[in-house]
């Protein structure tokens, strides 16, 4: 099957560019500055061509290109979300980048008022430098004005806005959980599939949210652009970035629980070529869980300099230490039977020992390249180091052992881990003709290299080996008589994981007219899982780990048509695939291959009012046709017991849709709401002992989910500086714990039914000049339920809550 693809793919590309017209119109460009009444450069300025309706997005030090322009005189608009639009007349000369220099009647102090959405804006985890609409899948944008108005401070809080996507998990209370179209991601590791400005990155600790300009998010397959990733989604944070202008802010965060958080963020240049920005945060907090604590401390320097007009070179560097409490819930009554959560117990239930700690440190830096050989080929180079590093102690999990009357045995938990990740891309991007037929390519490659160190402990107390530490009850605190001390761990052997993903990979983007497309790509990756190496701490020697070396390979083609009937509009149908790595061996003792897993998705996209104003629909279907379950009999016919020994014969799918509707149709209001739909189930399984259960629904995977946020800002009244804000996120029901599978013991149900729930948060700002206060709401209705990881990590969500910031701005 993925041969017939791949002959497909390249029928189809060959066939395009062997079509040459006889002959084409040599074409001409615009090339120009807006800046502001002062002077200064203007970002984030619309620029458009009336005629034909071609158009850009001024950077943030005002420039623009427009390309592909014919000869001819034009009529050039400039518009600014909220203020009047202006024109101007412009020649364009046959091969030619006509200069122009446009100035609002604007001062810098007036556009800084204005609200500034950014929803036209491209997608940079794209890679290809394509407008959404251009873009033959879904996508979402949460950008500053939305984290701001919001106070995020968890990517969890940021992805509620993103259509089809919600938070399921947190994983101990230390780490969250992302599912999206029927499928997961969370912590990094060697198929992560969230990233820091295009760069793999660990997620455990939660991310700092706070400190970014936007998060975006890629729905359905992205294995043509980055490999072995989540089918679902992937996740891009994208820090703020050094601007030639000087400026920043100053915040405090204060908010219920003795949560107290400054943050700090100052830019400017140092030199003509040269600029800096450098953003921190610090945080300390009680929970609304009793006991738990967090400390938390974030820098993100950067520097920008621009090495001539053609090469810009940025660094950024990023450091995290956050010390955590491990928090596992409120715990299950499950042992041997189906799980039941202790709802009549309080919310701020803590099971842990009350010494429990996680402590985590992590330091990351990349450098990005970008060079323009010219306004049609621009190369992008893109290396990154990232070391993380966890030290955790306390209770273990409460796993299927807790006693139906609450009683407990805890045993302890002692884990040490180190990651290191290197990360290097190079992405060539151009654009040209064959004849009358355009291209927009992507050639590019990358590799990762991660490794993974952890230790086994054991632990004693008085010399003695500790197996169970103590007996609770989290029903009844005071039934027993909790210990306090902290039992020595030692660490006795280091194991090393290492793994390499290498791809390769070319897009082509062909504008066959003004109104069809055809999207046309194909990936080859290599992924080598290396066998593990374990040093014994007590004598020095080092063996290797059972599990050889093993190596995977796959071909990630994507193929889509679009119809775009104006320059606001498209229609497209797509179909693409992605890869997962499978564990065992098939009945002849070989590593299995990696599952593919096929997805068509199409969908209509719709940018009105100059981009003030989008609505986006898709529908999906993705289909595991090979997916990995117990093989039911041996080589030689016997029946299979060994769940090690297995088949791709299974089959999983996954069907749905998404909606979006976004608008900033003045300075003063914007909205964002969306709606999802998923089922995603086992729709083959093979009818044997360890095999999935035909038509079970795949846990933490809401059959809906939807958000809905405005914000208003009076402008014309004495309260002027006024904001209001109001925002409502649902997640619909769904089942935690672990699927169940044919023939299971015990034969108790390991799902955890959960109900849909919504969360309403209110906020009220104001503005005066350069100071501004926030004040916000959440959970106003206090609403119950729950996160679930597995059937132990039973996480309450938080009640209502007081959320304030005051900043100055400068």
């Amino acid at each position: 099957m993925r041969a017939i693809y791949t002959f497909t793919f390249l029928f189809v590309s060959l066939f395009w560019l062997s079509v040459s017209p006889a002959s084409s119109q040599v074409a001409g460009a615009i090339r120009g500055v807006v800046t502001s009444s002062d002077g200064k450069p203007a970002a984030f300025v619309n620029v458009e061509l009336k005629e034909i309706q071609k158009g850009a997005t001024t950077a943030e030090d005002g420039s623009f290109l427009l390309r592909n322009i014919a000869p001819g005189s034009y009529t050039l608009r400039t518009s600014y979300v909220g203020l009047q639009p202006q024109e101007v007349t412009i020649t364009v000369t046959a091969g030619q980048a006509t200069p122009i220099t446009l100035a609002l009647t604007e001062s810098t102090a007036q556009l800084r008022e204005v609200v500034v959405t950014g929803y036209n804006k491209t997608v940079s985890v794209g890679k290809a430098g394509t407008t959404p609409l251009d873009m033959p899948q879904m996508s979402g944008i949460v950008n500053r004005v939305v984290l701001e108005n919001q106070q995020i401070s968890r990517l969890g809080d940021a992805i509620k806005n993103v259509s089809g996507v919600s938070l399921t998990q947190q994983r101990g209370g230390v780490a969250e959980t992302f599912s999206a179209r029927g499928y997961s991601i969370g912590i990094a590791g060697a198929a992560g599939s969230i990233f820091k400005n295009g760069t793999i990155t660990n997620s455990a600790g939660f991310p700092e949210a706070s400190t970014l300009e936007s998060v975006e998010v890629l729905k359905g397959s992205a294995a043509l652009l980055y490999g072995n990733v989540s089918g679902g989604l992937i996740i891009n944070m994208v820090t703020k970035k050094p601007k030639f202008t000087s400026g920043g802010e100053v915040s405090m965060r204060y908010g219920s629980y003795n949560l107290y958080k400054p943050i700090v963020d100052v830019y400017g240049p140092i030199s003509k070529n040269l600029a800096y920005r450098v953003v921190g945060t610090y945080e300390k907090a009680d929970s609304y869980r009793d006991v738990v604590k967090t400390e938390r401390l974030y820098v993100n320097p950067s520097l920008l300099y621009k090495l001539g007009q053609k090469t810009t070179i940025l660094l950024q560097g990023d450091y995290l230490k956050s010390n955590l409490t491990p928090d596992n819930g409120v715990g299950a009554l499950n042992a041997n039977q189906d799980a039941v959560i202790p709802t009549n117990i309080p919310r701020s239930r803590f099971i842990n020992t009350r010494w429990a700690y996680n402590n985590l440190e992590q330091t990351s830096g990349s450098v990005n390249v970008d060079h323009s050989f010219s306004d049609r080929w621009k190369l992008n180079l893109i290396t990154s180091a990232q070391s993380t590093l966890v030290s955790a102690y306390g209770a273990g999990v409460p796993n299927n052992n807790v006693l139906p009357n609450g009683d407990w045995s805890r045993q302890l938990s002692r884990t040490k881990t180190e990651e290191y990740n290197y990360t290097g891309q190079l992405n060539l991007n151009g654009r040209f003709s064959t004849g009358g037929i355009g291209h927009q390519v992507l050639v590019g490659t990358d590799l990762i290299q991660i490794s993974s160190v952890s230790n086994s402990f054991t632990i004693t107390s008085n010399g003695v080996g500790v197996t169970t530490y103590d007996k609770i009850n989290i029903l009844d605190p005071a039934k027993y008589e909790a210990r306090t001390d902290i039992p020595t761990a030692t660490a006795i052997s280091q194991t090393t994981a290492p793994s390499f993903r290498f791809g390769a990979y070319v897009q082509d983007l062909i504008s066959l007219s003004t109104k069809f497309k055809v999207l046309a790509g194909l990936r080859w990756s290599y992924q080598k899982t290396g066998q593990t190496s374990i040093l014994n701490l007590r004598n020095q020697t080092t063996t290797p780990g059972p599990a050889a070396t093993r190596y995977d390979r796959a071909f990630s083609p994507k193929v889509a048509v679009l119809y775009q009937p104006t320059t606001s509009n498209t229609v497209f149908a797509s179909y693409a695939n992605n890869f997962l790595i499978n564990t065992g061996v098939d009945v002849y003792g070989q590593a299995l291959a990696p599952s593919i897993v096929d997805q068509f998705e199409a969908g209509i996209k719709n940018e009105l009012f100059n981009g003030r104003f989008t609505a986006n629909l898709g529908v999906y279907r993705i289909i595991n046709s090979n997916f990995a379950q117990i093989a039911p009999f041996k080589l030689d016919g016997t029946p299979n017991t060994d769940t090690n020994v297995r088949e791709l014969t299974g089959q999983t799918t996954s069907d749905g849709l998404e909606i979006d509707f976004t608008g900033n149709l003045s300075k003063n209001f914007f909205f964002i709401t969306g709606y999802g739909y998923n089922y995603m189930r086992y729709t083959r399984s093979a009818n044997v002992k360890g095999a999935p259960v035909l038509g079970e629904r795949l846990t933490n995977n809401p059959a809906h989910t939807a958000n809905a946020t405005v914000f208003y800002t009076l402008d014309r009244t004495v309260l002027r500086g006024l904001k209001l804000g109001a925002s409502a996120f649902y997640t619909g029901a769904r089942f935690g714990g672990n699927n169940n599978t044919v023939g299971q013991t015990p034969a108790f149900s390991r799902l955890i039914p959960l109900n849909g729930f919504t969360t309403f948060d209110l906020t009220a700002g104001y503005t005066y000049q350069h100071v501004s206060l926030l004040v916000k709401v959440s959970n106003l209705t206090n609403t119950l339920n729950y996160l679930i990881h597995d059937r132990y990590s039973i996480m309450p969500i938080p009640p209502r809550q007081l959320l304030t910031t005051l900043t100055y701005k400068f």
